[in-house]
């Protein structure tokens, strides 16, 4: 009998960013490689049939509980591989760049704000899952259902309220006192054109401002030394003041809606409540919907579509909010006490049409960056 070689790859690989496993698209092809190999080489007891292989890829910040995973390979006789290919946007360019050679048998990640350019890279093929009948139809953007929406959160401020009241300053209660002296230093984003919070502050602010007003905006944040990062977890773990532990010394950041109550699961200091606080000038917070889909030359389409199935069901779906810290989209999935108590909707959350952002968003990046950079 051969010896038990089975391998796992960067599976639970992260919680919106909270445990990142970064790959380049040469290591991630090399990595399935090494699992397609290695996949026919674990034992098998007599009349038992192999397990079938299900490469699931996504970006760094999916995470699910290991008994959830185990019991869909319990009742399919499979094993799921995760497949962690960056940022959202850099996933979504490695799934296309390697279109004719598929590094997964489904992709996990796409949000509203590159749906668009997902749909029009043609990767992704329709499946109708029975399980969306129990998902709002606001979530469902795409009517071919190549794309089945998994989870939705808030990307928004959120603020030190400890250290804001110990300066004695005001949270801030507008977009447009950000630019305010008051606040110079204060603010840490992430750069649109590499990250997907970024982007989706990005987008915010063009339609709060308009497209004839915000470059004035963000020119006015560059005078009030805004710091930008690549991305969301050097923005919250390096430079936030609540996420770094004190390191830091911005005391706001971009961040999500759902992130106090993942202050209090990492608290290292035993707090029962988050250190942080969410703040919503108006048209400050974006709607950010993610997406699951088969892909096309998929080598198990047809378990890919269980996987799906299995993605918006109540098992999986009360699995993500401690785990990916976002809003399941099937609502019929509990709610645990920490996130009920702590997270918090937007009374009026940008919701942006993905044909307009798909028309509109490299001129915009493009036009942000030389701003930023001049």
């Amino acid at each position: 009998m051969r010896g038990d070689c089975k391998l796992q790859v960067a599976r639970g690989a992260g919680a919106r960013g909270f445990a990142p496993a970064l790959q380049g698209v040469f290591g991630a092809s090399i990595l399935l490689l090494i699992l397609v190999m290695l996949s026919a080489c674990q034992p098998v007891a007599p009349g038992a049939a192999t397990p079938t292989p299900l490469v699931l890829a996504s970006h760094n910040s999916f995470s699910i509980s290991e008994e959830v995973l185990t019991a869909f390979e319990a009742e399919h006789n499979a094993t799921v591989q995760v497949l962690t290919l960056g940022d959202a946007g850099e996933a979504l360019n490695k799934i296309i760049l390697s279109k004719d050679a598929p590094l997964a048998d489904l992709f996990f990640g796409v949000d509203n704000t590159f749906l668009s350019r997902a749909l029009a890279a043609d990767i992704f093929e329709p499946y109708t899952s029975p399980l969306l009948e129990q998902i709002p139809d606001e979530l469902e953007m795409d009517p071919e259902h190549r794309l089945s929406p998994v989870d939705y959160g808030f990307v928004n401020l959120n603020a030190d309220s400890e250290w804001f009241e110990a300066a004695g300053i005001p949270l801030p209660q507008t977009l447009e006192e950000l630019a305010d002296p008051t606040y110079r230093g204060l603010l840490v984003v992430q750069n649109p054109a590499t990250s997907s919070p970024g982007l989706a502050f990005l987008l915010a602010t063009i339609d709060y401002f308009g497209e004839d007003g915000y470059l004035d905006f963000w020119r006015s944040l560059k005078a009030n030394d805004v710091l930008v990062t690549d991305g969301w977890s050097d923005a919250y773990f390096s430079h936030f003041t609540v996420g770094s532990g004190g390191e830091g010394d911005r005391p706001l950041v971009v961040s999500y809606s759902t992130s106090p109550p993942a202050d209090v699961v990492y608290a290292t200091d035993g707090r029962t409540e988050p250190a942080s606080v969410n703040i919503f000038p108006p048209g400050s917070a974006f709607r950010q919907i993610e997406f699951v889909g088969v892909l096309k030359g998929a080598a198990q389409p047809e378990l890919a579509r269980r996987f799906i199935d299995f993605m918006l069901d109540v098992q999986f779906q009360s699995d993500i909010p401690l785990q990916m810290f976002v809003y399941p989209a099937n609502p019929n999935a509990a709610l645990p006490d920490l996130f009920v108590q702590f997270a918090q909707t937007p009374a009026d959350p940008v919701i942006f049409d993905p044909t307009a952002i798909e028309a509109n968003r490299e001129r915009w990046v493009q036009a942000w960056v030389e701003l930023m950079t001049e």
